[in-house]
């Protein structure tokens, strides 16, 4: 029987626009993404270096970019939050069924994005479904490393196999399929939250 829910945020809550990005910087030579710039985007969602070294760094690979520029840039992936899913969030919240925790892969530009997106009241209304809210560049981990699935089992005594966790990346919930933790890969387009019922 499924007491918890781990739920991750992009695409599964807001809309993304993946690639949009990557486009946007295409103008400033962007052509694709180098082992160099894997690990400073892992470091950057690790919280590993601050906003103004994550721009600072790409600043230096693609100078013809500004700062405001790059930071346009890399938002450009973040889409709207439909007040449906939110609605049916707290739905979930007040029914008591289970314990609900956020865990996604993010950062403070980001963040702070979607904060002003949003709206204080809509964001905090959102923050306020789950009992923990769990950002990577908080916790200096990130997904699909199997350090974070296990603390956050840890610091919640969750029993993995009373949990579900739902993502709309596979490499996120294979790694916690190996944990014992029962899983959703949300096919985006095709499936939506509020079906979430229908998979426990």
């Amino acid at each position: 029987m499924i007491k918890n829910l781990i739920l991750d945020f992009g695409d599964i809550f807001i809309n993304l626009d993946k690639p949009a990005t990557a486009k946007a910087m295409q103008k400033f030579g962007f052509t694709s993404i180098t082992p160099e710039l894997d690990i400073l985007f892992k470091d950057y969602e690790k919280g590993l270096v601050t906003s103004n070294e994550f721009l600072n760094a790409t600043g230096q690979l693609f100078p013809k970019a500004s700062k405001k520029e790059l930071t346009d840039a890399w938002n450009a992936i973040l889409l709207d939050f439909p007040d449906y899913r939110l609605e049916f969030l707290e739905g979930l919240k007040e029914s008591k069924e289970f314990r609900l925790f956020l865990l996604s892969n993010t950062n403070d530009i980001h963040i702070e994005f979607v904060k002003k997106q949003m709206g204080a009241n809509k964001y905090e209304r959102f923050k306020n479904c789950f009992e923990v809210f769990y950002l990577s560049y908080e916790m200096k981990m990130r997904k699909p490393d199997a350090e974070i699935f296990e603390f956050v089992l840890k610091a919640n005594n969750l029993v993995a196999q009373e949990t579900l966790f739902v993502d709309d990346t596979k490499e996120n919930t294979d790694t916690a399929s190996l944990l014992g933790i029962k899983t959703w890969n949300l096919k985006v387009g095709e499936e939506d939250i509020t079906a979430l019922k229908s998979k426990l």
